[in-house]
Order: structure tokens, then C-alpha cells, then sequence
């Protein structure tokens, strides 16, 4: 049996680090991406675990830089929307309402207009100053749906759409107002793996596979050929 030889030395140490440096190898995840999106389009973005589907949210973010030599254009202020965000457990629902919806672009202003609204909407009026920590996970879901619909950006990133959620009394009222008034008229690009979502909530879809661009456009005929290439693959 063979093994690497135990290190016992600084100077071992330094050049076993040398060598493991020298040895580092280069992992593209993204490559011959191209694709635009116009201004109040909805594109979906479909693929298997690990094709880069996130990774590409996060560099339309600008969290995350491309390689020399990519190009990347966007115009506007651009926000990735989670239900919860900043949430702290510890604070009331009036100090998280205006935590979260200052990471969402509102200013304090902005924020005191509509908080009557957020908290209506949510149907919280009697736990406005209760910590979240003793709010039921509905109870939660309700208030973070509430201020996400306030956002404020150009460009919405998602990692899945949030239409229908809370508990069921609230499911309803949440797709409703999310379809006829969130979505209306915004540019916004979402990762899912429903492809229910994809299909209803797209006008063009982009497919990624092992970081490779493999489709976009039409939802039917991208879906379609999902479908055929995880069937191909099974």
C-alpha cells in the first residue's frame, strides 16, 4: 500500500504546498453562454443539478465576475429575490419589514408608505411587534411574500418563483397578486426545477447543461428538449 509521505517539516510543509499550487487545474463553469433578454421579459432557466444555473444568476449579479474576455451587459439596478432574506428570527415584524425591504432597494420612505399595506396584505395586523421567532412558518412565508412585492429594481433574479405560497387560506391570494401585479410589465430572470412554472410563467427559456448553453427560446420546445435529454441520459 502506498500513500503520500507524512509531513514533518516547515520546509516539507511549504513544498508539498508549492507542488499541490504548481498541480491546481482550471474548472470552467459556465462556457458559450449567449443569450439577451429584453426589457419586461420573463426567461426561465432550466438544467440539471450542478449546470450552472445559479452560478449564472450570480454573475448577472455581479457577485461573481466572468472570465477575461466574456462580455456582460445589464442596464438598471438589479436585486436576487429570496423570501426572507435578512430576516432576523429575534426582531419584530415592523424592525424586519424594514430590514428586508432596504436590501430589496426601498428607502425608510418608501418603506413607511406601504408598511400598513405589507402588513394588511399578510394579514399580521395583531403581531405587528411579536419576534418572528414565534410566528408559524406561514406566518413567515406571508410576511416575506408581502414585502418582496415591493421590490424595487430593473432586474429580478430568482432562484424559484414564489407565486402560491403560505399556507392555504393564503396560496390563492399570493398567485393571484403575484401573476397581475408583480410580474406585469418586470424583467425577470428565474432558476426552477418545476418545469410547470417554467412553462406558465416564461415567454423564452434558457437550457444549460454541464455549463453549456444547449437551447433558448420557445418553453415548449426548450422543456421538450429537457425532457428528451434527461430521458436519454436515464
Amino acid at each position: 500500500m502506498f500513500g503520500e509521505k507524512p509531513v514533518s517539516t516547515i520546509r516539507d510543509a511549504v513544498l508539498n504546498f508549492t507542488r499541490l499550487a504548481s498541480e491546481k487545474h482550471q474548472i470552467n463553469a459556465l462556457r458559450n453562454i449567449n443569450f439577451e433578454v429584453k426589457k419586461g421579459e420573463i426567461v426561465g432557466i432550466i438544467g440539471r443539478n450542478g449546470s450552472g444555473k445559479s452560478t449564472l444568476l450570480n454573475i448577472v449579479l455581479g457577485s461573481m465576475r466572468p472570465d477575461k474576455g466574456s462580455e456582460l451587459f445589464t442596464k438598471g439596478r438589479i436585486v436576487r429575490l429570496s423570501l426572507g432574506m435578512g430576516f432576523d428570527p429575534n426582531l419584530s415584524a415592523r424592525h424586519n419589514i424594514y430590514v428586508n425591504g432596504s436590501i430589496l432597494g426601498l428607502t425608510f420612505k418608501k418603506i413607511g408608505a406601504v408598511f400598513h399595506d405589507i402588513i394588511g396584505f399578510a394579514d399580521l395586523e395583531d403581531f405587528i411587534d411579536t419576534p418572528l421567532k414565534y410566528y408559524s412558518s406561514g406566518m413567515q412565508m406571508r410576511l416575506a411574500f408581502s414585502v418582496a412585492l415591493y421590490a424595487e429594481a430593473d432586474i429580478y433574479l430568482m432562484d424559484e418563483i414564489f407565486a402560491g405560497v403560505g399556507d392555504e387560506s393564503f396560496r390563492e391570494k399570493s398567485k393571484k397578486v403575484f401573476q397581475d401585479t408583480f410580474m406585469a410589465g418586470r424583467t425577470i430572470l428565474f432558476v426552477s426545477h418545476s418545469l410547470s412554472h417554467i412553462e406558465e410563467f416564461s415567454n423564452r427559456v434558457l437550457l444549460i447543461n454541464k455549463g453549456d448553453q444547449i437551447a433558448f427560446g420557445d418553453p415548449k420546445e426548450v422543456i421538450e428538449t429537457y425532457r428528451e435529454m434527461v430521458v436519454s441520459k436515464t
